[in-house]
């Protein structure tokens, strides 16, 4: 039997979902993720598990080099890639928004040609172009977003919320919502294909651990 290769995302997301297969039966005691090694092994089950930066597992797993991963609903939406999303894991919970000052609310239609700060360019742009059909300058930046409105780099921002507290600490407020997000499971189509009967067994698994609001 082969292993079964899992990519997942470095920090909280691991170590939730480490839990939730804990609970559905997958023993992952091996799985240390404190450890610096970059491939866990688990000989018992036959499965390997591996850490990457979460951008990235959506790309591990479109070329097989990971069979599964798990990877927020914000980074699917933004990497667009082949891939099966089969199942939301119901944790990771935030919003994807539209942000800016208080005083657009209600008027965010008015403003023509916007410019958007974001780190995810990609939504951005579908979400005006296609869903809005309007046109908006995207200015990609890699660190605080929340920053841009307030020193006139852009008028608005999309960025993922989740309490809302810092907007309002530098008093931004939503102004819409695109999307709501979560920790998705995702599977290659070949190993879909190829490995079925075990990740089926899995996703079955997971299910049965799955708390929705």
């Amino acid at each position: 039997m082969k292993y079964l290769t899992i990519a997942l995302p470095k920090g909280r997301l691991a170590e939730l979902t480490l839990q939730m297969l804990e609970r559905s039966g997958i023993r992952c005691e091996s799985a240390d993720l404190q450890s610096r090694k970059l491939i866990i092994n688990d000989d018992e089950n036959m499965i390997k598990f591996f850490m990457a930066k979460p951008s990235d597992v959506p790309t591990y797993v479109e070329y097989g080099a990971a069979d599964l991963g798990v990877v927020g609903k914000d980074t699917l939406l933004e990497e667009k890639r082949e891939l099966y999303e089969v199942l939301n894991l119901g944790f990771g919970k935030c919003r994807m928004c539209v942000a800016g000052p208080k005083e657009l609310e209600g008027r965010l239609d008015e403003i023509v040609n916007k410019r958007v700060a974001t780190k995810y360019p990609n939504i951005a742009r579908d979400y005006f172009e296609i869903v809005k059909k309007e046109s908006i300058e995207v200015i990609k930046l890699n660190g605080s977003v929340e920053l841009a409105p307030l020193v006139g780099l852009s008028e608005i921002i999309v960025d993922v919320v989740e309490s809302g507290r810092t907007l309002k600490e530098n008093g931004l407020v939503v102004l819409e919502e695109i999307a709501d997000i979560s920790a998705r499971l995702i599977v290659n189509k070949v190993s879909m294909k190829i490995k079925n009967d075990r990740i089926k067994m899995i996703i079955d698994n997971l299910k049965k651990e799955i708390k929705y609001d």
